[in-house]
């Protein structure tokens, strides 16, 4: 049994998609699942309660997280190191293993360049400082031998059905709507995202590969080096529309956030932003010999979806 808890979002849908060709014993977990392959066990849970989290483990021999709990920084810091302790109770009493979705918030800003599994831990954000505190709960399991655990870890998530994107609600949406796309921070300089079926092949992948425990991986990411303005022109070519973009400067986030409350908590990361921010998933690649999807391709299945 391979369990995921909290598919339904990108990743977890593409996940599931892709774990069948290793096991037809799934099972879906979340306040509302819904199966995703014929052969899927749905399990309706709220995982922020041990007792039922615990229900959602037992029996699994691998467990993906995929969960997202709202984006809010108050909220993170009462879920996630709450929910990371019950996790690894429940998989040390099961005996499973943990496949953690994770993000690079918690990296040194200073170093965002050229990220790669070995990057300074040093958050900057409260984000980052909380997702750095979970990740020590974890990692300290590890080392402690309680569970066997790997981290799979990801630049912004872009592709069909994933409607957090900021290249989904701030680009393509707006030209949707025939109204000019936004971006926020500097257009001018590199910004990394990975593609969410990508996510979906990595993670199947590195569950089921025993060697891969234990370790950080970052998540199949595109080579290639694009920049804010040509994520924003691959869209406008794609859907045939030519508008002015519209630059949300860093500096206005935290007035425009009192009317906007998704910017307010977007401000906390706001740096990521303003600088470049290059995602290198080389170890992945080569290890899995695998080609991430091209931004073309991806941008073209969402527009095509």
């Amino acid at each position: 049994m391979q369990t995921i808890l909290g598919a339904g979002g990108g990743a977890g849908t593409e996940l599931a998609k892709q774990l069948i060709n290793f096991t037809k014993e799934i099972r879906i977990v979340n306040r509302n699942p819904k199966k995703v392959n014929t052969t899927d066990q749905l399990l309706k849970a709220d995982l922020l309660n041990p007792l039922l989290l615990d229900e959602a483990v037992k029996g699994s021999e691998i467990v993906y997280v995929t969960i997202a709990f709202e984006y809010k920084t108050s909220v993170w810091k009462e879920t996630w190191p709450a929910f990371m302790k019950n996790l690894i109770e429940s998989c040390k009493k099961h005996k499973a293993k943990i496949v953690f979705v994770d993000n690079m918030y918690m990296y040194d800003a200073n170093h965002l360049s050229n990220m790669t599994e070995e990057t300074l831990i040093n958050p900057t954000c409260e984000k980052g400082k909380i997702r750095a505190k979970v990740l020590k709960i974890l990692m300290d399991a590890v080392e402690q031998g309680e569970v066997n655990a790997l981290v799979a870890r990801g630049a912004d998530f872009y592709g069909p059905g994933v409607i957090g994107s900021i290249l989904t609600q701030s680009v393509y949406n707006n030209l949707l709507k025939d109204k000019n796309p936004q971006m926020l921070g500097k257009i001018d300089v590199i910004h990394s995202f990975t593609y969410s079926k990508d996510i979906g092949k990595a993670l199947a992948a590195l569950g089921n590969t025993p060697d891969a425990f234990n370790q950080v991986w970052h998540l199949p990411t595109h080579e290639g080096k694009l920049i804010s303005k040509e994520w924003v022109e691959l869209f406008m070519n794609a859907m045939g529309k030519q508008k002015k973009i519209q630059v949300l400067p860093v500096w206005a986030m935290g007035m425009l956030g009192l009317f906007i409350p998704i910017l307010k908590e977007l401000k906390d990361i706001s740096y990521q932003f303003d600088r470049d921010y290059y995602f290198n998933s080389s170890k992945f690649n080569k290890h899995f010999n695998f080609t991430p999807t091209t931004p073309e391709e991806g941008v073209k299945e969402i527009v095509n979806s």
